[in-house]
């Protein structure tokens, strides 16, 4: 909805049936003051409401477990399986994505639609998204062998959908940034380094005809050197780091599968569990090879990284942390320095999430910043920019406030 849209003014009887759908049905006595009531609601309306009132009603047993249509509007799930499929159904039909995946989250933690979606017939009927995801993630252990096959194509279905959005993206980013450090003599125009060649050529300019006459050209070489950087996500699997812990579990796939680099993905919460190689055979099973939940041991998990940084000046350290540390602080941040110190490109993602960032440490964040560590939240679609910034050498901390989501400490 465009702002132009959102400032024309709606209709009273519009208006009054938004706010019918988002009181309920004990507010049409109150509506019917203002010109609104039982009749308010169309058939489409009132098929919305109850879709509403399975979940957002306190009492009853509601539309999902038998209420008859245009009945009383009463809440709960019950038990009813083809209840339950329809009201899928219809939350699909009448709603935007967006607005379907959050109707479906709250379903999952108001009305304990977790133990239906053990069953596949129900979890088919489910739109794919990366909340879902995460609840299946966080609920592994508990799926039923009978529904892990149809969980694995929800899970699937999501992480195709963030490789299509991203991969170009990313393989574009680094291929750029690693191939525009060496040049070749072989020409191509797409290639040149034009910058190189000018300066280079600059004293065959050639003042009767006013050109400059080039003795030699340069170019960029588009080949790649085999594991050219080193880069190490460092994944914190609390809870509240969902989405962070899928979309940077796919783009650590991405990164894999580049000859140029070295990667190392890892996760922690007081044990730490290194999915390196997962990562790089599929992400799906990597995805449910991590247990959201538990407790954050952030020392641990920088101390397990520290062999991989070979050549410090070629590695980049990525750690994807709400910062809440349950370990050694004072070790935890002794060892970020001592690794900023001698040259590694390290940051802190608070979140790396289309949906803002939670809560986070604000003190180890300032204390991080102050070692020349920026930390900041980073949407999906930045990051792709703030990696090949990274491997150009450009400074972090200007990155970090370009692209951060939230304030980036100095």
């Amino acid at each position: 909805m465009t702002i132009q849209e959102r400032q024309e003014p709606m209709e009273p009887a519009e208006r009054l049936k938004r706010w019918r759908l988002v009181l309920g049905e004990a507010a049409e006595e109150k509506l019917s003051a203002f010109g609104g009531g039982a009749g308010l609601l169309d058939e489409e309306a009132r098929m919305m409401d109850e879709a509403l009132a399975a979940i957002y009603d306190e009492t009853g047993d509601g539309a999902l477990s038998g209420a008859s249509p245009g009945g009383s509007r009463k809440a709960g799930l019950g038990a009813s399986s083809p209840k339950l499929a329809k009201w899928l159904g219809d939350i699909r039909s009448f709603f935007p994505s967006d607005i379907v995946s959050i109707i479906q989250a709250d379903a999952i933690e108001r009305k304990g639609l977790k133990q239906l979606l053990f069953e596949p017939e129900m979890l088919e009927q489910v739109k794919p998204d990366i909340q879902m995801v995460a609840t299946l993630m966080a609920l592994r252990g508990k799926i039923p062998e009978k529904t892990k096959d149809t969980a694995r194509q929800l899970v699937k279905a999501v992480v195709d959908e963030i490789m299509k959005r991203m991969e170009e993206d990313i393989r574009r980013a680094v291929t750029g940034a690693l191939n525009r450090r060496r040049h070749s003599p072989l020409p191509s125009l797409s290639g040149m380094d034009w910058k190189r060649t000018i300066a280079k050529n600059l004293k065959h300019y050639d003042e009767q005809s006013k050109r400059l006459i080039p003795e030699r050209f340069y170019f960029f070489d588009r080949a790649r050197r085999s594991k050219e950087w080193t880069v190490i996500l460092d994944i914190d699997q609390s809870g509240s780091m969902a989405d962070s812990v899928i979309y940077a579990s796919v783009i650590g796939s991405v990164l894999a599968s580049l000859p140029a680099l070295e990667t190392r993905v890892v996760v922690f919460d007081t044990e730490v569990v290194d999915l390196s190689e997962q990562c790089a055979q599929d992400p799906v099973d990597m995805l449910f090879g991590i247990q959201l939940g538990g407790g954050t041991d952030i020392n641990k998990s920088v101390a397990y990284c520290e062999p991989f940084i070979k050549e410090p000046q070629k590695t980049l350290f990525i750690l994807i942390s709400d910062l809440y540390e349950g370990g050694n602080v004072s070790a935890f941040l002794r060892r970020m320095e001592e690794m900023r110190a001698a040259g590694v490109q390290a940051m802190c993602l608070l979140a790396l999430s289309d949906r803002g960032v939670p809560s986070y440490d604000e003190g180890n964040a300032k204390k991080l910043a102050r070692m020349g560590i920026p930390c900041f939240g980073c949407s999906p679609d930045r990051l792709p920019e703030l990696i090949e910034g990274a491997l150009k050498g450009q400074n972090l901390q200007a990155l970090a406030d370009k692209l951060g989501s939230v304030k980036s400490y100095q």
